[in-house]
C-alpha cells in the first residue's frame, strides 16, 4: 500500500527502502536453510489424530479424523477411528490453515484506522498528511530503533491467533534471516522462490520497468508461477485506475501467473479478459470500502470465471483478521446480487487461494502426504461451512504449521506436545492458550524474543501498537 515519495534533500527514507526491498528484491540465498532447520519445539510427542467435523474439498466428514504423523505431514483423513493412535476430541470444525493472499504484515502493528473521508485512488491517500502521520513516520521510527524482524514476528503471531498459516506481502528487508513462523507465499516456501511481487505497475522507462521485464521473462521460462501486482485500486469512475489495466495488457503482463491485487476499477469486460488470460484476482473488500466507499466487482469476477482469493490487507484500513474479512466478503457479494455457496467463500482462503498462489500441491486442502497446516475452530453451527464464516479469532482452538503445535488451547497443547518448556502462556478472549514463538530455521541464531518482549519493544517506540487479542 506504500507510495514512492522522497524526503527533502533527495534521500529515500527508511520506510521507502524497506518497503521497496520487500516487494522488488528476490528472496535471499537459502543454503543450509532446510538442513539447518530445528526440530519444532512443540512437536507432538506421538502420532495424533484430531477428531471433529473435517472439511475436505468435496464434502465434510461430520465425524472424521485427521491423523498427523511425526514427520509433520498428514498421514490420513478418514471417517473411521485410527488404530493405535492418540485421539484428541475437538468437538470442532477441522480445516486447512487459512491463506491470506494480500497483506502488508509489518504494518499490522499499527492501530486500526477509519479514514475521515473517502479517496479517489491509492495515490491520493498515499500522498496525504494523514498517511504520513499514521504510517510512514511511525514506520521510519520503528525501522530506525528495532531489529528488522520485530514487526513481522508480531504480525505473524497476530495471523496465527486468527487461524492464518500462510500470508503474502511480507517485506524481504524487515523479515529476519530465519525462515518465517508463518509461511510467506511470495518469498521462499517449500524450498523454492517461484513468486514475485510489485506494488505499482511501472511506466515504460521508469526505474522498475526493467524489473517488470525480468519477472515476465521468468514467467515465460516457468521460473515464476505467481506474480502479485496492485492494480486499478481506486473508484470505478477513476480514470487513472482504469488506465492501468490497458498498460498492463500493453506491457504483456496479463499472464496466467499474474495475480491482480484489488482491481476495484476493473469493468466486467476487463474481468473477462483477466479470466481469458488465466490471470487471478485477490480481493480486500474491507480496506476498499473504508478507503473508497466501494469495492471490486467480485460478483462479476466470479461469474466470468476469475479465480478470486481474499486478503485482509493491513490493519490500518483492513480487517483485524482473515476470519473477519470472510464476513465482509459475504456481505459485499450479497450486495452485488451474488449469493455464493458458503464453501465458495471459504475456498477463497483455502483451496482456491492455494491454487492462485501456485501452491495447491502443498496447501489449501487436508490430504495425506501434505504438510499438516491445520486449523481447529469451535463449532456453533450445524453447517460447518457457515461455521467458518461465522467464526472469529476467539473460536480458534488449535493451529498447526507443518505439524508444529504452534498456537492452541493450553490443555490440548500440554497434553499433546513433546516439550512445552519454551511455550508462552497467553490469555486470548478468556481462553488460556500456549504459543510456540521459538521456531527458527538457523540453529546458530539467537532464539526469537517472546511475544511479551516484542510487544514491549514495539510499544516503547509506538505506544498505540494494535493489540492482537482485542
Amino acid at each position: 500500500m506504500a507510495g514512492s515519495s522522497w524526503q527533502a534533500g533527495g534521500d529515500r527514507d527508511r520506510f521507502e527502502e524497506a518497503y521497496r526491498a520487500g516487494v522488488v528484491a528476490e528472496a535471499g540465498p537459502t543454503e543450509g536453510l532446510a538442513a539447518g532447520r530445528e526440530v519444532a519445539r512443540a512437536a507432538p510427542a506421538e502420532v495424533v489424530a484430531l477428531r471433529g467435523c473435517v472439511l475436505t474439498p468435496d464434502v465434510p466428514i461430520d465425524d472424521g479424523y485427521v491423523v498427523v504423523g511425526l514427520d509433520g505431514r498428514i498421514a490420513a483423513v478418514q471417517p473411521e477411528p485410527p488404530q493405535g493412535v492418540r485421539v484428541r476430541e475437538t468437538g470442532g470444525v477441522i480445516l486447512p490453515g487459512l491463506i491470506d493472499l494480500h497483506g502488508h504484515p509489518e504494518f499490522n502493528v499499527f492501530a486500526a484506522w477509519e479514514p475521515p473521508r473517502l479517496f479517489t485512488n491509492r495515490y491520493q491517500w498515499r500522498g496525504s498528511d494523514l498517511y504520513q502521520a499514521l504510517v510512514r513516520d511511525p514506520q521510519n521510527r520503528l525501522l530506525e530503533a528495532l531489529p528488522g524482524g520485530t514487526q513481522l514476528r508480531y504480525a505473524e503471531v497476530r495471523a496465527l491467533a486468527g487461524g492464518t498459516t500462510a500470508i503474502q506481502g511480507a517485506s524481504g528487508r524487515t523479515r529476519s534471516a530465519d525462515e518465517a513462523l508463518v509461511r510467506n507465499v511470495d518469498l521462499r516456501i517449500f524450498g523454492e522462490h517461484k513468486a514475485r511481487s510489485m506494488i505499482d505497475l511501472p511506466s515504460a522507462g521508469s526505474r522498475d520497468f526493467d524489473r517488470l521485464q525480468q519477472i515476465l521473462a521468468a514467467i515465460d521460462a516457468g521460473e515464476v508461477t505467481a506474480f502479485y501486482l496492485h492494480l486499478a485500486e481506486g473508484r470505478a469512475d477513476d480514470q487513472r485506475s482504469q488506465r492501468e489495466f490497458d498498460r498492463l495488457v500493453e506491457f504483456g503482463a496479463l499472464t496466467p501467473a499474474t495475480v491482480l491485487v484489488h482491481g476495484c476499477a476493473l469493468t466486467r469486460e476487463q474481468l473477462g479478459q483477466v479470466a481469458d488470460a488465466g490471470a487471478k484476482l485477490v480481493w480486500s473488500p474491507q480496506s476498499n470500502l473504508r478507503l473508497y466507499g466501494e469495492t471490486t466487482r467480485a460478483a462479476d469476477a466470479l461469474e466470468v470465471g476469475v479465480a478470486v482469493g481474499l486478503g485482509a490487507d493491513w490493519l490500518p484500513s483492513g480487517s483485524t483478521s482473515l476470519l473477519a474479512e470472510l464476513k465482509v466478503a459475504a456481505r459485499a457479494l450479497a450486495a452485488q446480487g451474488h449469493q455464493p455457496d458458503p464453501r465458495q467463500i471459504v475456498a477463497m482462503v483455502t483451496g482456491t487461494a492455494a491454487r492462485i498462489a501456485g501452491l495447491d500441491d502443498h496447501l489449501g486442502a487436508l490430504r495425506p502426504g501434505r504438510p499438516a497446516d491445520v486449523l481447529v475452530l469451535e463449532r456453533h453451527h450445524d453447517d460447518p461451512w457457515e461455521n467458518v464464516l461465522a467464526a472469529d479469532p476467539s473460536w480458534v482452538e488449535l493451529v498447526m504449521v507443518d505439524g508444529d503445535l504452534t498456537y492452541g488451547r493450553a490443555d490440548w497443547v500440554a497434553e499433546l506436545a513433546e516439550d512445552t518448556g519454551r511455550l508462552e502462556p497467553l490469555v486470548a478472549w478468556g481462553k488460556r492458550m500456549l504459543l510456540d514463538n521459538s521456531y527458527r530455521a538457523r540453529p546458530e541464531g539467537a532464539p526469537p524474543p517472546t511475544l511479551a518482549q516484542l510487544r514491549t519493544d514495539l510499544i516503547a517506540q509506538y505506544p498505540q501498537v494494535g493489540p492482537i487479542f482485542a
